[in-house]
């Protein structure tokens, strides 16, 4: 098939590579968001440009001079992989057989851009992946193809995307390709009464309140690392929050319980949190032991003040 791939950053490289590493279909064209003012260059549009491929980078696809150039590609299906940019029926429709996009979670659920954080904030043991054909809706559409994955008790964000996730997403481009090529679509027809919408999950939304249930401090935490990094306050100045683990015992909900070459033990509502990795203001980051030295941190202060 003449294949178009329109993604960006890392997903959609890989799904772009592993298309071309498979030589079964031809990628006639990549398209990608344009590019920022002091920001590096997208990894898809570096591949694209490395193997020679067509480049489209339209601020829009409501111009009809970018819809003509789509339409002279002659493409059978368009591959969205990682798409943040609304694309309109009148392009999807384009290729013969249409457009299929990637959403990370198991559609109806979560939909919208932080698909990955909300599952593990709010505790869930299951998420995936989805392959659908796209409407003017976000993230509606009848569905191809699902993939489950397991959230383990102690993930983070950046384990389920990276090592879950990701990989599994870029091998099923081609299960998503094989489909199209034989004709087998499936249309699963999303149930709008188990729908829901999460909007981004933004820095305000990250901020640890130690007075909550132990494992929901947990799961913030672990949701939002590594972005946007779950933070807090100590003696008036930010401090973010990575690596964690929990453990046992009872106190005042914010209190430093101790320090050590371990880390810092916070004490939160039912149990305790035991900070591994932070970033300090105008700092990387580094092991809790380390800031704590640094920092002059001791038993008895307070965070989230």
């Amino acid at each position: 098939m003449r294949v178009i791939v329109m993604g960006q950053q890392a997903f959609g490289q890989a799904a772009l590579e592993k298309i071309l590493a498979a030589g079964i279909d031809e990628v006639v064209a990549v398209y990608t968001a344009p590019d920022k003012e002091g920001k590096p260059i997208d990894p898809i549009k570096q591949t694209a440009l490395d193997r020679g491929l067509p480049l489209y980078q339209p601020a829009n696809f409501t111009d009809e001079a970018v819809l003509s150039d789509m339409r002279a590609l002659n493409a059978d299906v368009m591959v969205m992989a990682y798409v943040i940019i609304f694309v309109p029926e009148a392009a999807r429709d384009i290729p013969k057989l249409g457009s299929i996009c990637f959403h990370p979670s198991l559609l109806p659920l979560h939909r919208g851009p932080s698909s990955i954080n909300w599952p593990i904030i709010w505790g869930s043991t299951k998420s995936g992946l989805s392959w659908f054909y796209p409407t003017d809706g976000l993230d509606e559409g009848e569905i191809l193809l699902q993939k489950e994955v397991d959230i383990g008790p102690d993930d983070t964000l950046g384990d389920i995307y990276f090592k879950k996730i990701f990989p599994l997403g870029v091998d099923s481009t081609l299960e998503v390709l094989d489909a199209f090529r034989s004709g087998k679509l499936v249309r699963i027809q999303q149930d709008e009464s188990k729908a829901t919408y999460e909007s981004w999950c933004r820095k305000k939304d990250a901020e640890i309140d130690w007075s909550k249930p132990v494992g929901d401090v947990y799961n913030l935490i672990r949701g939002t690392n590594p972005q946007p990094g779950a933070w807090t306050t100590i003696n008036g100045e930010e401090l973010k929050v990575f690596d964690v683990a929990k453990a046992a015992g009872t106190g005042t909900p914010g209190d430093v319980v101790s320090t050590g070459d371990d880390g810092v033990i916070v004490q939160a509502d039912g149990g305790r949190i035991v900070l591994k990795r932070v970033r300090p203001v105008d700092g990387g980051k580094i092991p809790a032991a380390e800031w704590a030295a640094a920092a002059g941190i001791k038993a008895g202060m307070k965070l989230g003040s």
